[in-house]
């Protein structure tokens, strides 16, 4: 009968049915790591379900990413470690029914590493929809919080509001109030100066403001703020929470409603009494605000992104 173990303990377990990747494995926990599949006296990879799962290679680490577009739950069925995540909140919506009216803020954005095993599990993944635009109203509506393993991202603002990031002033005469964004996660709407806050390492872009026109030249509606990349939680590194941009209502030709941040925030619609271009939701799964609409407009389309999760963690080095 075949003994296994009055064979050479050096390299037994790693030749065993051709294991060379295990070659000369530390005999006293060889075996164990074996069965595991994990390398020789390390921790077993974490083998998990749940979402749209992919892998890549990077620098000789291989990465598995499950991507959340709607919430879900992510169960891991074997091994444990650290795991990096990006959670984008639901994008806020544009404000509609008044001349020029501002933008939807991009939803919160959050990333970090946390600690995933299976006695946890499983965990429940929500991801925030984006808000859609009132019917009639000169605020904007607010997107919903994406939470995932254990952190939420808040909400972005509708215009006017506040949220993850803020949503854009409406013009109402005179240059309205802005929303503010929630620290760490966003940044503040757009005021008098016209541009949604910026991102930074942790967040997304706020709405942009309305304008109206003045004496006849236009005031171009305020751009939204610009989105934050994937930090490399993935094979590329899309933009993610962008501000809407502003809604503009003149009697000038010349003047535009405000772009969305990064091409990812929802555009501000322009308009006088005989031509309107409509405004423009955020694009999907980004969880980027809505652009503001005017008076004019028939087509009211600036709602807020639904947001996204990402979870990565390595499966081989």
């Amino acid at each position: 009968m075949f003994r296994q173990d009055r064979t050479n303990p050096s390299t037994a377990v790693s030749t065993w049915k051709g294991r060379k990747d295990l070659a000369k494995a530390n005999p006293s926990t060889a075996v164990s790591a074996w069965l595991n599949g994990g390398l020789a006296g390390g921790a077993a990879p974490i083998t998990a379900f749940g979402g749209i799962i992919t892998q890549y290679e990077d620098s000789g680490t291989t990465y598995r990413v499950h991507a959340f577009r709607g919430t879900g739950t992510l169960t891991v069925h074997a091994g444990s470690g650290d795991a990096d995540y990006l959670v984008v909140a639901g994008g806020g919506s544009g404000a509609n029914g008044y001349k020029a009216s501002g933008a939807g803020g991009a939803g919160g954005m959050l990333t970090g590493t946390v600690a995933i095993d299976t006695a946890s599990s499983p965990y429940t993944i929500t991801v925030g929809a984006g808000a859609a635009m009132p019917a009639s109203a000169t605020a904007g509506a607010d997107g919903s919080n994406s939470v995932a393993l254990g952190v939420t991202a808040t909400g972005g603002g509708g215009a006017t509001r506040d949220g993850g990031s803020g949503g854009g002033a409406t013009y109402t005469g005179s240059s309205g109030t802005e929303g503010s964004g929630t620290v760490g996660q966003g940044n503040d709407g757009g005021d008098g100066t016209a541009t949604g806050g910026y991102a930074t390492a942790a967040g997304g872009g706020g709405g942009g403001k309305g304008a109206a026109g003045s004496n006849g030249v236009g005031d171009d509606g305020g751009a939204g703020g610009a989105g934050a990349t994937g930090y490399g939680i993935g094979a590329t590194t899309p933009y993610y929470a962008g501000g809407g941009g502003g809604g503009c209502w003149t009697t000038s030709s010349g003047a535009v409603g405000g772009a969305g941040g990064s091409s990812i925030g929802g555009t501000g619609a322009s308009s006088n009494s005989s031509t309107v271009i409509n405004c423009t939701g955020g694009v999907v799964n980004t969880g980027s605000g809505g652009g503001g609409d005017t008076a004019y407009g028939s087509v009211h389309q600036g709602d807020g992104a639904t947001g996204m999760v990402l979870i990565r963690y390595v499966v081989a080095a």
